[in-house]
């Protein structure tokens, strides 16, 4: 019930669309991340004004696309859950400074499409902004804002990714790993949603721990 109404609540804020390709681009550079800790090369990154995004990468073995593959929806779901750890331990700014650095790294080293370099940059300054400004009430919105849309967005697109493998149709990174591993598309969408809501049970009970004072 707290996922339903924080999910409907964050679609009627200004701009709340946005916001949305945080999550998005923490996706995305967890499969680059570990395509580079497996000495995979990564093309580029592209992301898009839906909220969706694609990493091109190349590897040597078969195997190595089952991590990679594993690494987006577990990458942005944990993302979620460090969030509002920081929150539970009062440490808004740095988790504004770790969600500014995340997007310019994403500009500087994979991100190469017109409208994912504009996000990307154009993010990174309102966030740098808001932290400069120092207004606690500003830095503490602001902050929620992207940890909410975060953590809906990480359960959101785990249960698209279900539906979409109980209908038989493409299912993305669950297709893939079925490919890789020869394990049906169900199984994998069933683990990345268990997982996101296990996270999201996590990130519930510690913004629970402190609330929004």
């Amino acid at each position: 019930m707290f996922l339903a109404i924080t999910a409907l609540l964050t679609r009627f804020i200004p701009f709340s669309a946005f916001f949305r390709n945080v999550d998005t681009l923490v996706h995305e550079l967890s499969h680059a991340l570990v395509t580079l800790l497996l000495s995979g090369d990564v093309r580029f990154i592209h992301l898009y004004a839906d909220q969706s995004g694609v990493t091109l990468s190349a590897y040597s073995s078969t195997w190595k696309g089952v991590p990679i593959s594993l690494a987006g929806y577990i990458g942005s779901a944990l993302f979620a859950l460090l969030l509002f750890y920081l929150h539970s331990k009062r440490k808004e700014k740095a988790g504004l400074i770790a969600i500014a650095v995340v997007a310019v790294l994403g500009l500087a080293f994979f991100v190469r499409n017109a409208y994912g370099m504009w996000w990307c940059g154009g993010f990174a300054a309102a966030t740098f902004v808001v932290y400069r400004l120092s207004k606690p009430g500003l830095i503490k919105g602001y902050y929620f804002l992207i940890a909410f849309i975060c953590l809906v967005e990480s359960v959101v697109s785990s249960i698209i990714v279900l539906s979409a493998a109980l209908r038989g149709s493409s299912a993305g990174d669950a297709s893939n790993l079925s490919q890789a591993s020869h394990v049906p598309a169900l199984f994998w969408a069933l683990l990345f949603t268990v997982f996101s809501l296990w996270c999201a049970k996590g990130s519930i009970a510690l913004f629970y721990k402190r609330g929004f004072d």
